[in-house]
């Protein structure tokens, strides 16, 4: 079962399906994990009733990090951002398959992370690990 997710995984790290940038978006925020050098944009379009209609990532780093941000913007389309709000790291892990290391575990998160503190209206600097828990 893990090699299929392995598969996802670098299917969607070498043919993202939202990769992109949305201009203009209604919510966009970015940030890195300095300890790898992965980094994440994630730009929203929210729609009535607070739904997220549309969403696209960018940024570059590992397979692990860019399949995650793949997965986890694909997740949100449709969602409300009270929805988005209470994703965990299990929904991110749960979307990925498999399981990962602390180091591993970084790369995988930083999309929600993003997500996440775009939703909250963070600014660059004040998002920190508890958006993650």
């Amino acid at each position: 079962m893990d090699d299929l997710y392995r598969e996802l995984i670098i299917d969607r790290f070498q043919n993202p399906q939202f990769r992109g940038s949305l201009d203009p978006n209604d919510i966009s925020f970015e940030d890195d994990n300095p300890l790898c050098g992965d980094h994440i944009r994630i730009d929203l379009r929210v729609g009535d009733d607070d739904v997220i209609t549309e969403a696209a990532f960018d940024g570059r780093g590992c397979s692990i990090s860019q399949a995650s941000a793949d997965l986890v913007v694909e997740s949100v389309i449709g969602k409300t951002l009270a929805e988005v709000k209470n994703y965990t790291k299990e929904d991110v892990l749960d979307l990925l398959g498999i399981e990962l290391g602390p180091v591993r575990l970084k790369c995988a998160l930083l999309s929600l992370k993003v997500v996440k503190a775009g939703v909250y209206g963070l600014n660059v600097g004040e998002a920190g690990d508890d958006l993650i828990e």
